[in-house]
Parts: structure tokens; sequence; C-alpha cells
């Protein structure tokens, strides 16, 4: 976790390698949210998240943005959590000066409930990784089922904090657009625009997808229910390492996989040997159980329920919108993988059935799905104009 001692190093810092540089630094913070009970009925005893921000809150509370992340990702969408670190996955469209212009708008990124990236310092989650105070034990599957609208309410209670009283734009990619979708339907009033970025409704065919990416990891005896955190035990890695394999692929596009077609790793003869590799499928290995190994198996399965649950709460997708904002920009990738053109068709006939003031815009690139995730700045010019209307 960083620290609060962050804003006076990134000054030093400043003054070394230049304002540019030093502007970019963000703080991750961590929000003590203390009992929530879940839509579930359950109670989380201790609520904590960790989040960033950049841009400063107006006095009437209503110049905030929140971005929501995806579901691998957390709260760095923007800047750098160290001077010279890597930049947050949207950063081309946050920033002084940016689409998203940090000069103007107060920006909110927060990692979410049961996020899978436990072992990572920069990440503050509560999930079932985290311990119970009532057994003084990781609360593994014990831990309450949660929802997308949990996300929701988890940020509500941070943005509250923050002094926040109307939202300009929600926005984000993936499962971070499903959380948009949510918070317009949730709090209608309270947001005024909303851009979900490759994202569409969660329909039965979605959800069986979701039941195959996680599959894996309960196959894998090491698994054992889930109860794999004591001392000595060793975590599932090799059926997440197969889930995260799923999901790599499927968020990516045959144009992407074509730079392995007829490739072979050195030493590799597939026609000769049956246990010996293809390109693609080393490449698969190698990054799936490297993403494995900085991830926890529990909140990826946790994670799967939540986006199951997408607008859980309604009896159809048209009544979730019905009452929601009515100014939408909605964002997709035609080489999109994991939500469709057909149904992106739809769920952008259903806000217009609803009455909402849609536009579109389209993303090109060989990434399909991570096209939203990586590939936004040319969506900047769209999003500038959204955000001027």
């Amino acid at each position: 976790m960083m620290r609060r001692a962050l804003p006076a190093l990134a000054l030093a810092l400043g003054l070394m390698m230049g304002p540019a540089m030093a502007q970019d630094v963000v703080e991750k913070r961590v929000f003590e949210g203390g009992a929530y009970q879940t839509r579930g009925g359950a109670t989380i005893a201790n609520l904590r998240i960790g989040y960033q921000t950049m841009g400063r809150l107006n006095a009437e509370g209503t110049n905030a943005i929140l971005i929501c992340h995806f579901f691998s990702g957390n709260s760095h969408a923007f800047g750098r959590l160290a001077a010279g670190g890597p930049a947050g996955y949207w950063d081309a469209i946050i920033g002084p000066g940016k689409p998203i212009d940090t000069d103007r708008y107060f920006v909110v990124s927060a990692d979410t409930l049961v996020n899978v990236n436990v072992p990572d310092a920069n990440t503050v989650t509560t999930g079932p990784a985290s311990i119970n105070p009532d057994t003084g034990r990781p609360y593994a599957m014990t831990f309450p089922v949660v929802s997308m609208r949990d996300f929701v309410e988890t940020q509500k209670r941070l943005l509250d904090s923050l002094g926040v009283k109307r939202l300009a734009l929600v926005a984000g990619p993936s499962n971070g657009g499903l959380q948009s979708i949510e918070w317009a339907a949730a709090y209608p009033g309270f947001v005024e625009r909303v851009m979900p970025v490759i994202s569409a409704d969660i329909d039965a065919w979605m959800q069986g997808w979701l039941d195959i990416w996680e599959a894996p990891i309960r196959l894998d005896p090491n698994w054992a229910e889930g109860n794999y955190y004591a001392q000595g035990r060793e975590p599932p890695l090799r059926g997440l390492a197969e889930a995260w394999k799923i999901v790599t692929l499927h968020a990516r596009d045959r144009l992407w996989a074509k730079q392995y077609d007829r490739q072979l790793p050195e030493g590799q003869d597939p026609a000769r040997r049956i246990g010996d590799r293809f390109a693609i499928e080393r490449w698969l290995d190698d990054a799936a159980m490297a993403r494995a190994r900085t991830s926890d198996a529990n909140a990826f399965i946790y994670m799967v329920r939540a986006n199951q649950l997408f607008l859980n709460e309604y009896p159809s997708f048209g009544a979730a919108l019905s009452g929601g904002p009515a100014r939408w920009l909605v964002v997709s990738a035609p080489t999109d993988r994991v939500f469709l053109a057909d149904g992106v068709r739809d769920f952008v006939e259903a806000l217009r059935g609803a009455g909402k003031q849609v536009e579109t815009a389209e993303l090109a690139g060989p990434l399909g799905h991570l096209n939203g995730v990586v590939g936004m700045a040319p969506a900047g010019d769209r999003l500038r104009a959204f955000l001027a209307r």
C-alpha cells in the first residue's frame, strides 16, 4: 500500500525530474467503511477498499467522475503510483488537459470488494482472503456473496465520505462498464452521464461463460473448497492459471493471435510428440501462470458471482434502465469476443427504447475486448464532446 508520505516524495522527485513527472504521481489511500450489510443481508464487519483521486472537488460537490475497473483490474486507472512507475490503464484519457480533464473534474477510482489482486500491495480490498474477526482466520468461502450492486453501495459510501453530491460521469471498461450501468439504475438522480465501455447485459449465455472461466479452479485439488490459506497449504495455482488462460484468450481477437500462426517454440515438434506445445499454447501458459501468482483463486470465484448478479434486483434489463440518467455514450469494440456486437446492439436498443439519449463509438484494433482497456485514446474526442454537452 502506498503511504501518505508519497506526496512529499513526489515533490522531492519533482525538483529533480521536472513538474510534469511529479504531477503524474497519485496517492493510493484506504477507505475504512466500518460494518457493511450486503444486499443479501449478511454483514461484513470491517469494510476496507483502496482508492485514488486526481483533481479537486468543487464547493457544490458536483464535478466528480467515478471510474470503475475491469474484472482483473484495480483502482489504478490514471496517474502513476510512484515517479517513473507504470501509468494507469486509462491514463491516455484522464489527467490535466485530457478528455477527462482533472483541471476541471475530480476523478475517483476504487478497488472493488473481492478484488482478485489480493497479493498486490497496491490493492486494498475486503473479500475471502480477509480476516474474519469472529474466527481470526481468513473468511475463505464463508465470505458473504456480494453482487455488482454491493460494489456500487461501497463506492457510494466512499463518495459520500469525500463530499461528492453528484457524478458528472460514471464510466469503466468491461466489469467497470457493468458497474457504471448498475450505478445508473441504483442512483439515477446522482448520475448525470454514463459511459459503459466494452459492456452490455449479463444474460444467461454470459453467465454460462463466467462459469467456464472459474471451473478450472474448482477442479484443482489444492483449492480444497477454498480452504488453502493456512500455513503449509498450497494455493490452487494450476487451476487458477487455467482459469486465467480462458479469460486471456477470450479477451483477445484472432488478429492479435496471428503473430503466433505456424510458430513453434524452439525444440518443440507437436507433429511428432503429443506433449510438445505450439507457440500460442506456450504464450498462454506463461502469461496465465504469471497472472495466477499475483491473484487469489477464491476472489476470482467471488468476482465471477458478482458479475453473474449484475442487475439481479430488477425484473428485467429494461426495468433497470427505465429511471436512469438520460445521457449515455456506449463504447464498443467490433472484434470483442466477450460482449459480442449483437449483444451491444440489443443494449443500445434497450436504452433508446427507454428514452435515453444514446451516442455510440467504436474502438478498432487487434486486441478485441482489451481494446477498451488499453486502446481508449482514439475515443478521446468523442468523450470530450460528450462531457461538454
